[in-house]
């Protein structure tokens, strides 16, 4: 990691942001053959390698080569150009490449349906794209249609024909200056195209830099969809901070655990799929005595997973005697964040014997500012639920082509994050759930994420749940409707479960007994379910939109008895 004097030279540059790390990095005289990015061989090098590690030089080299195609092909400062790839390591070099000639690429997810991709491609008003093998089918036939000048894969981008390289190389950003669209996860539709500048992508890691990251920032495992712009954030960051990052492609949690088995991370970075997905192995029969910490963004990470998590590895801790000393178990830093907001603007640590839960995500960054609003925008006093709103450096500048949609989530001078919450005296943040997936019943409001952590809490023999609801047709019964439905858990039942209750009126009647301990609202049913039956979307989402409509077309069919197939 780097020195004192490392970290003091950084956080005084003034010209460092997004769309610069490396070339800073070669201006501070970073060894050229020191190793900074571990991949899983997933991307095809100019020399038609699949690389497993990249120096730094053999990094400036990809990206040069890349760079140089780009403005053979005419791209040039502020040009859209569109990336679909399943790999995460493709997607990082063509980040450093266009943004090293002032473009911007425009990351979309491998896992994003193939009429969706192609119409958010062309919203994006990209002036290429870029794609692997398997997407290449999805863009290269439309390409006239969608406004791209060429549509390639890596194979097509070759050492022995590498171009010269613009006089300007590489391009001095301003701090406005856009460097990157990453969308969101679309669980409502459309994913929203998100623009994050030279400045508000990298803000909060340099805000991060001024202070003492310790021993757990020593080896970075980023697990994070490597379309989403937190995985690009985190990985400029470790090469600030002279760690070694592994771009993992797989965000499933099995995947996740073999990589941190191979790698040997000090900490990881995932979405709380992920965790949920690594809660549920037999983590005993793994080694993970490397890790020291887990950083949680998006949406905040369940109790139970968090639980299983920090019983591994080690963490520094300072005792009574002032001396730093090691100890079980790890720290476990579950954030709320999202596309929108460039990082997790909320942060609430936990490890072995102390921790927060009860959605609580903490207080907001010292950088931000957050509130609970009414529907009109003011702010409301401890204990009433409303609106999160924020305001903070790191958020974007505004949806892509799309400036309405941005407008209509500001709300008395913040950003609306799409999440009901409500804070305390001491000014702590929780979060209970988005307001499409609250769920309005005759005897009260079901909020759906806090319900879920409540069971997985007390109900041993879960592996996961999923609560939704079945409304009417034409019924709107979610935190902006005025209508009622029923609610239903969707109980996903560990491998090794004994199921001594044999019909679903047992599983209602345990939920809705743990549900009415708790003063929540009872639900209307319990159904177990498979894993292969959530529905997610393309970062790992669980998408309750489409579980609501498949769910609610079985029960008007009268599929409510037995298992959910």
């Amino acid at each position: 990691m780097i020195t004192k004097q490392e970290r003091a030279r950084i956080s005084e540059d003034a010209a460092l942001g997004a769309g610069n790390v490396i070339h800073r990095l070669k201006a501070y005289g970073r060894e050229l053959d020191e190793q900074v990015l571990w991949t899983d061989a997933t991307w095809q090098a100019p020399d038609g390698g699949h690389p497993e590690v990249l120096t730094l030089g053999e990094l400036h080299e990809a990206v040069e080569i890349y760079a140089g195609w780009f403005h053979a092909q005419g791209v040039g400062p502020r040009d859209p150009v569109a990336i679909q790839t399943y790999s995460s390591t493709e997607f990082a070099i063509n980040f450093l490449a266009l943004t090293s000639l002032g473009a911007i690429p425009s990351f979309v997810n491998g896992n994003l349906r193939p009429e969706i991709a192609r119409e958010y491609v062309r919203r994006q008003g990209a002036v290429g794209a870029v794609t692997d093998r398997a997407h290449h089918a999805v863009l290269a036939p439309d390409c006239a249609e969608l406004g791209l000048g060429f549509c390639v894969t890596a194979a097509d981008i070759r050492t022995e024909e590498r171009e010269p390289l613009p006089a300007a190389y590489p391009y001095s950003h301003h701090a406005t200056d856009p460097i990157i669209i990453s969308h969101s996860s679309g669980t409502t539709g459309m994913p929203k195209a998100v623009p994050h500048t030279h400045q508000t992508l990298l803000y909060a890691q340099l805000h991060r830099l001024k202070l003492s990251v310790g021993s757990a920032m020593g080896r970075l495992l980023v697990a994070l969809p490597g379309s989403h712009n937190a995985a690009i954030s985190v990985m400029l960051f470790g090469f600030l901070l002279r760690s070694p990052v592994s771009m993992l492609s797989s965000q499933r949690g099995t995947d996740v655990l073999d990589a941190m088995e191979t790698f040997r991370p000090t900490t990881v970075f995932a979405f709380a799929g992920t965790y949920g997905e690594m809660a549920a192995q037999d983590l005993s029969a793994r080694d993970l005595s490397s890790v020291e910490a887990w950083y949680n963004t998006g949406d905040a990470a369940h109790e139970t997973h968090i639980k299983a998590l920090i019983e591994q590895g080690s963490h520094e801790t300072v005792g009574r005697d002032l001396k730093r000393r090691r100890v079980p178990g790890s720290v476990f830093t579950d954030g709320l964040g999202s596309s929108e907001t460039g990082y997790s603007l909320f942060h609430n640590g936990h490890k072995p014997g102390r921790s927060s839960f009860s959605r609580c995500v903490g207080k907001p960054m010292s950088f931000a500012e957050a509130a609970v609003l009414s529907e009109d925008g003011t702010p409301l006093p401890p204990g009433e639920i409303g609106r999160l709103g924020v305001r903070s450096p790191t958020l974007t500048p505004g949806y892509w082509n799309d400036s309405l949609t941005f407008h209509r989530l500001r709300l008395g001078g913040y950003w609306l994050t799409g999440d009901l919450s409500y804070r305390d005296e001491e000014g702590n943040f929780y979060h209970l759930d988005r307001a499409p997936d609250a769920i309005r019943t005759p005897t009260g409001i079901v909020f759906s994420t806090r319900t879920e952590e409540l069971l997985l809490r007390e109900m041993s023999e879960l592996e996961d749940c999923t609560v939704v609801a079945v409304a009417p047709e034409g019924v709107r019964a979610d935190w902006d409707g005025d209508g009622t439905a029923d609610a239903y858990a969707l109980l996903q039942m560990r491998a090794d479960a004994a199921d001594t209750k044999t019909d679903d009126a047992r599983w209602t009647a345990e939920v809705n007994q743990v549900l009415i301990a708790a003063g929540f609202p009872q639900l209307t049913g319990a159904l177990r379910m498979d894993a292969s039956e959530v529905v997610k979307g393309a970062t790992g989402k669980v998408l309750k939109r489409e579980m609501r409509e498949r769910f609610r077309a079985r029960v008007a069919a009268g599929e409510l008895d037995g298992k959910v197939r």
